[in-house]
Protein backbone atom coordinates (compact mmCIF):
# COMPACT_ATOMS: atom_id res chain seq x y z
CA UNK A 1 0.00 0.00 0.00
CA UNK A 2 2.69 2.52 0.93
CA UNK A 3 4.83 1.27 -1.98
CA UNK A 4 1.58 2.34 -4.18
CA UNK A 5 1.11 5.45 -1.88
CA UNK A 6 4.93 6.67 -3.16
CA UNK A 7 4.52 5.91 -6.52
CA UNK A 8 1.54 7.76 -6.79
CA UNK A 9 2.93 10.58 -4.88
CA UNK A 10 6.32 10.63 -7.03
CA UNK A 11 4.07 10.74 -10.65
CA UNK A 12 2.08 13.60 -9.03
CA UNK A 13 5.40 15.19 -8.15
CA UNK A 14 6.93 14.55 -11.32
CA UNK A 15 3.81 16.00 -13.44
CA UNK A 16 3.69 18.79 -11.49
CA UNK A 17 7.28 19.62 -12.15
CA UNK A 18 6.81 18.80 -16.05
CA UNK A 19 3.54 21.30 -16.10
CA UNK A 20 5.54 24.01 -14.39
CA UNK A 21 8.45 23.52 -16.84
CA UNK A 22 6.50 23.61 -19.83
CA UNK A 23 4.49 27.02 -18.28
CA UNK A 24 7.68 28.41 -17.57
CA UNK A 25 9.32 27.92 -21.16
CA UNK A 26 5.65 29.58 -22.44
CA UNK A 27 6.21 32.90 -21.59
CA UNK A 28 4.01 32.80 -18.15
CA UNK A 29 6.62 34.62 -16.21
CA UNK A 30 7.39 37.17 -18.97
CA UNK A 31 5.29 39.92 -17.67
CA UNK A 32 6.48 40.07 -14.31
CA UNK A 33 10.16 39.88 -15.26
CA UNK A 34 9.26 43.06 -17.85
CA UNK A 35 7.20 44.79 -15.66
CA UNK A 36 9.94 44.39 -12.67
CA UNK A 37 12.89 45.33 -15.24
CA UNK A 38 10.60 48.75 -16.07
CA UNK A 39 10.26 49.70 -12.69
CA UNK A 40 13.78 49.15 -12.06
CA UNK A 41 14.56 51.36 -15.49
CA UNK A 42 12.46 53.80 -13.99
CA UNK A 43 14.44 54.27 -10.40
CA UNK A 44 17.67 54.43 -12.83
CA UNK A 45 15.92 57.28 -14.71
CA UNK A 46 14.50 59.10 -11.09
CA UNK A 47 18.31 58.35 -9.90
CA UNK A 48 19.78 60.40 -12.46
CA UNK A 49 17.62 63.55 -12.37
CA UNK A 50 17.90 63.43 -8.78
CA UNK A 51 21.66 63.73 -8.91
CA UNK A 52 21.03 66.53 -11.06
CA UNK A 53 19.15 68.34 -8.60
CA UNK A 54 21.83 67.83 -6.11
CA UNK A 55 24.18 69.13 -8.51
CA UNK A 56 21.98 72.53 -8.97
CA UNK A 57 22.53 74.32 -5.27
CA UNK A 58 26.25 74.22 -5.53
CA UNK A 59 26.44 75.64 -9.08
CA UNK A 60 24.12 78.21 -8.44
CA UNK A 61 26.48 79.20 -5.42
CA UNK A 62 29.14 79.47 -6.99
CA UNK A 63 27.90 81.09 -10.20
CA UNK A 64 26.42 83.64 -7.44
CA UNK A 65 29.65 84.55 -6.69
CA UNK A 66 30.66 86.29 -10.07
CA UNK A 67 27.54 87.21 -11.02
CA UNK A 68 25.07 88.48 -8.44
CA UNK A 69 23.17 90.50 -11.36
CA UNK A 70 21.94 87.28 -12.79
CA UNK A 71 19.72 87.05 -10.34
CA UNK A 72 17.00 86.98 -12.48
CA UNK A 73 18.57 83.51 -14.05
CA UNK A 74 19.51 82.12 -11.09
CA UNK A 75 16.05 82.75 -9.39
CA UNK A 76 14.33 80.86 -12.45
CA UNK A 77 16.59 77.77 -12.18
CA UNK A 78 16.37 77.49 -8.65
CA UNK A 79 12.04 77.44 -9.11
CA UNK A 80 13.09 75.31 -11.94
CA UNK A 81 14.84 72.45 -9.46
CA UNK A 82 11.56 72.87 -6.60
CA UNK A 83 9.22 72.33 -8.95
CA UNK A 84 11.08 69.12 -10.82
CA UNK A 85 12.23 67.51 -7.17
CA UNK A 86 8.20 68.17 -6.12
CA UNK A 87 7.32 65.61 -8.77
CA UNK A 88 7.88 62.28 -7.52
CA UNK A 89 6.71 59.00 -9.75
CA UNK A 90 6.41 55.29 -8.08
CA UNK A 91 5.37 51.87 -8.95
CA UNK A 92 1.85 53.01 -8.16
CA UNK A 93 1.69 56.52 -10.63
CA UNK A 94 4.47 54.77 -13.24
CA UNK A 95 1.13 54.10 -15.35
CA UNK A 96 -0.50 57.20 -15.09
CA UNK A 97 -0.09 59.23 -18.57
CA UNK A 98 -0.47 62.83 -17.21
CA UNK A 99 1.84 62.51 -13.90
CA UNK A 100 4.21 61.38 -16.14
CA UNK A 101 3.49 63.84 -18.68
CA UNK A 102 3.64 66.34 -15.62
CA UNK A 103 7.29 64.57 -14.24
CA UNK A 104 8.72 65.39 -17.89
CA UNK A 105 7.87 68.66 -18.61
CA UNK A 106 8.65 69.71 -15.16
CA UNK A 107 12.44 68.25 -16.18
CA UNK A 108 12.72 69.96 -19.28
CA UNK A 109 11.85 73.52 -17.76
CA UNK A 110 15.12 72.27 -15.31
CA UNK A 111 16.88 71.66 -18.62
CA UNK A 112 16.06 75.16 -20.47
CA UNK A 113 16.52 76.80 -17.48
CA UNK A 114 20.06 75.20 -16.80
CA UNK A 115 20.69 76.13 -20.47
CA UNK A 116 19.68 79.81 -20.30
CA UNK A 117 22.29 79.92 -16.76
CA UNK A 118 24.97 78.32 -18.90
CA UNK A 119 24.41 80.70 -21.71
CA UNK A 120 24.80 83.34 -18.94
CA UNK A 121 27.64 81.82 -17.61
CA UNK A 122 29.70 82.92 -20.77
CA UNK A 123 30.00 86.16 -20.25
CA UNK A 124 32.28 85.76 -16.71
CA UNK A 125 35.51 84.83 -17.86
CA UNK A 126 36.61 84.28 -14.06
CA UNK A 127 33.71 82.40 -13.39
CA UNK A 128 34.26 79.73 -16.18
CA UNK A 129 37.97 79.37 -15.07
CA UNK A 130 37.16 78.64 -11.20
CA UNK A 131 37.94 75.46 -10.83
CA UNK A 132 34.47 74.29 -8.48
CA UNK A 133 32.96 75.50 -11.48
CA UNK A 134 34.57 73.32 -13.50
CA UNK A 135 34.24 70.49 -11.52
CA UNK A 136 30.61 71.14 -11.53
CA UNK A 137 30.11 71.44 -15.60
CA UNK A 138 31.98 68.05 -15.53
CA UNK A 139 29.44 66.41 -13.21
CA UNK A 140 26.98 68.05 -14.81
CA UNK A 141 27.50 67.14 -18.45
CA UNK A 142 28.42 63.45 -17.17
CA UNK A 143 24.93 63.36 -15.61
CA UNK A 144 23.73 64.87 -18.59
CA UNK A 145 24.60 61.66 -20.23
CA UNK A 146 23.48 59.32 -17.72
CA UNK A 147 20.33 61.24 -17.74
CA UNK A 148 19.69 59.99 -21.54
CA UNK A 149 21.14 56.30 -21.33
CA UNK A 150 18.42 56.19 -18.19
CA UNK A 151 15.93 57.41 -20.55
CA UNK A 152 16.62 55.60 -23.22
CA UNK A 153 16.92 52.24 -21.13
CA UNK A 154 13.38 53.07 -19.79
CA UNK A 155 11.98 53.79 -23.05
CA UNK A 156 13.60 50.15 -24.37
CA UNK A 157 12.30 48.23 -20.89
CA UNK A 158 8.54 49.71 -21.92
CA UNK A 159 8.60 49.01 -25.31
CA UNK A 160 9.28 45.35 -24.20
CA UNK A 161 6.72 44.91 -21.60
CA UNK A 162 3.91 46.92 -23.67
CA UNK A 163 4.92 44.22 -26.54
CA UNK A 164 4.76 41.30 -24.40
CA UNK A 165 1.06 42.01 -23.18
CA UNK A 166 -0.27 42.87 -26.64
CA UNK A 167 1.02 39.57 -28.91
CA UNK A 168 0.50 36.08 -28.23
CA UNK A 169 1.49 34.51 -26.24
CA UNK A 170 1.57 37.39 -23.96
CA UNK A 171 -1.54 38.88 -24.36
CA UNK A 172 -3.02 35.09 -23.65
CA UNK A 173 -1.61 35.02 -20.43
CA UNK A 174 -2.42 39.03 -19.53
CA UNK A 175 -5.92 38.30 -20.01
CA UNK A 176 -6.04 35.55 -18.17
CA UNK A 177 -3.39 35.89 -14.94
CA UNK A 178 -1.99 39.56 -15.20
CA UNK A 179 -5.10 41.55 -15.55
CA UNK A 180 -4.49 44.00 -13.56
CA UNK A 181 -1.14 44.56 -15.18
CA UNK A 182 -2.17 46.91 -18.09
CA UNK A 183 -0.03 48.99 -21.17
CA UNK A 184 2.43 51.30 -19.61
CA UNK A 185 3.23 54.91 -20.20
CA UNK A 186 5.75 55.60 -21.97
CA UNK A 187 8.74 58.95 -22.09
CA UNK A 188 7.48 61.52 -25.63
CA UNK A 189 9.60 64.22 -27.36
CA UNK A 190 8.22 67.21 -26.14
CA UNK A 191 10.16 70.12 -28.23
CA UNK A 192 12.59 69.99 -31.13
CA UNK A 193 15.49 67.40 -30.14
CA UNK A 194 14.47 66.40 -26.91
CA UNK A 195 15.95 63.06 -27.36
CA UNK A 196 19.60 64.78 -26.80
CA UNK A 197 21.21 65.78 -23.86
CA UNK A 198 20.56 69.85 -23.30
CA UNK A 199 23.97 71.45 -24.44
CA UNK A 200 25.74 72.79 -21.03
CA UNK A 201 28.91 73.13 -21.94
CA UNK A 202 30.64 76.58 -21.10
CA UNK A 203 33.52 76.85 -23.65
Amino acid sequence: MDTIANTLSRTRLLALLVITSLLSGCGINNIPQYDEQVKAAWAQVENQYQRRADLIPNLVETVKGYAKQEQDTLTKVIEARAKATSIQIDASTINDPAKVQQFDQAQQQLSGALSRLMVVSERYPDLKSNQNFLALQSQLEGTENRIAVARRDFIAAVEKYNTEIRTFPGKLWQMTMYRDMQVRENFKATAANANEAPAVKFQ
